[in-house]
């Protein structure tokens, strides 16, 4: 039986999750992406809680370029949220894609915006 990218992913997203997890000092900065949008957030494992989102479907987001140019624009708008709350650290979870394209992207804008990993 074949095995989809989707059930190989939650495979290793599973894998992944069981190695790292978020805190109110460090949140876990949680990148998924669809076919056309891409999610961030920085998340507080020990609590369960949002501390802070962005993505593409934000009322203030502008679509421009590429979704590569968008994911480092949904990076370095999350890290100027963090900003805001204090949160300069972060675990940074792929979400079990590939560290390539528009999840390079957003960590790359993240670190651009002032988050270190």
């Amino acid at each position: 039986m074949a095995v989809t990218k989707e059930a190989r992913r939650k495979k290793i997203r599973s894998r992944i999750r069981g190695k790292i997890s978020g805190t109110a000092e460090r949140p876990r900065l949680s990148v998924y992406r669809s076919n056309k949008e891409t999610y961030v957030q920085l998340i507080d494992d020990t609590a369960g809680v949002t501390l802070a989102a962005a993505s593409t479907r934000d009322k203030d987001f502008t679509r421009n370029g590429t979704k590569g140019e968008q994911g480092k624009a949904v990076g370095t708008a999350l890290a100027k949220k963090a900003a805001e709350k204090g949160i300069t650290e972060v675990v940074f979870d792929r979400g079990g894609y590939l560290y390539h394209g528009r999840v390079k992207a957003v960590a790359e804008g993240a670190r651009e915006g002032g988050l270190k990993f």
